[in-house]
């Protein structure tokens, strides 16, 4: 037996062993775990959360677990609450990506996984169908007033991905869908007390302007494909100045209520408004603004969701 240059052992008979060391296989052995399994599994994952629009999901979950905390429900329900939104939030998210595969191949978007290829249609046909029924199983739980309150939300969004996004009403669904998410979670409640109007109405506004800034990025996209929603009527600027108005009219709601010192009620509806203003109004040429628009939206949101944590909302008075 000799050694050659490569530090392998080499037998008298021809027989070669190839040198391990005392680490194991070199990386380039045939029985090293492939590199490239673990980069798989990890854009497939991304592929699947690209899909179901992962912003809106998340932002729309949080509103739940604020409005849920809020709203004095136990741990507990808060989690049956927040597991019913993200699982109904999945399922509109992926039925979106199903429903426009084809426009959305036909605009050239490569960051959208179905149109591209990346999941199967059954696929994810498959994972609407199952997070739709989990959804509805987990809004159950939670009684059937509260149940029916998330679904006709539910079924208001999947509507908008099967045709409404394309019609002058294209906003009606956000308004149905996030006006009713306080009611959801109000009705989840011991006894079912029904929420405040000014809650379902800030909702419902906040809804409204996430559709006008969401719809900015594709306007023209959209319109090479045949989508004419109320944005698309309006343009970009009116589509702007909607959003603005709504995304002010939802923070001035939420900060009315009493629960909220003086100074600090004023100081939210300050800071919203020059958010809403700077951010959706403010253009910039050089570097496109349908991204700053969107960021808006979202900082009001988070704005809104500091609020709901520190109000303690009751439930029940109709005014």
């Amino acid at each position: 037996m000799r050694r050659d240059s490569h530090g392998d052992e080499r037998h008298s008979d021809g027989r070669h062993t190839e040198h391990q060391g005392k680490h194991g296989p070199h990386p380039g052995a045939p029985d090293a775990p492939p590199a490239a399994a673990g980069g798989a599994l990890w854009a497939w994952a991304r592929a699947w959360a690209r899909a179901a629009h992962p912003v809106p999901v998340l932002v729309v979950t949080g509103l739940t677990a604020c409005l849920a905390v809020s709203l004095g429900h136990s741990a507990a329900s808060t989690m049956l609450l927040v597991l019913a939104v993200l699982t109904g939030q999945l399922s509109v998210g992926w039925l979106n990506d199903l429903v426009d595969a084809g426009r959305d191949a036909r605009a050239g978007r490569v960051t959208k996984p179905v149109a591209q290829g990346r999941l199967a249609p059954a696929a994810v046909t498959a994972m609407v169908v199952g997070s739709a029924l989990a959804a509805i199983a987990l809004s159950l739980a939670c009684g059937w007033p509260a149940a029916l309150a998330h679904l006709v939300a539910l079924v208001s969004a999947w509507v908008y991905d099967l045709g409404a996004k394309a019609t002058a009403w294209s906003v009606l669904p956000y308004l149905v869908s996030f006006g009713l998410l306080p009611a959801f979670v109000s009705l989840a409640l011991p006894g079912g007390p029904l929420p405040p109007l000014w809650l379902v109405a800030s909702g419902a506004l906040l809804g409204g302007a996430a559709h006008f800034v969401n719809t900015l990025p594709d306007l023209a996209d959209d319109a090479r494909v045949g989508v004419r929603g109320l944005p698309h009527r309006l343009g970009a600027v009116g589509s702007r100045v909607a959003a603005a108005v709504a995304l002010l009219g939802s923070a001035l709601l939420l900060v009315g209520p009493p629960g909220l010192g003086g100074d600090l009620r004023l100081l939210a509806l300050l800071v919203a408004a020059g958010t809403a203003f700077v951010g959706l109004l403010h253009r910039d040429r050089r570097r496109g603004d349908a991204r700053l628009a969107f960021q808006t939206v979202l900082l009001v949101a988070a704005l809104d969701m500091g609020l709901l944590l520190t109000a303690g909302l009751s439930a029940g008075t109709a005014g």
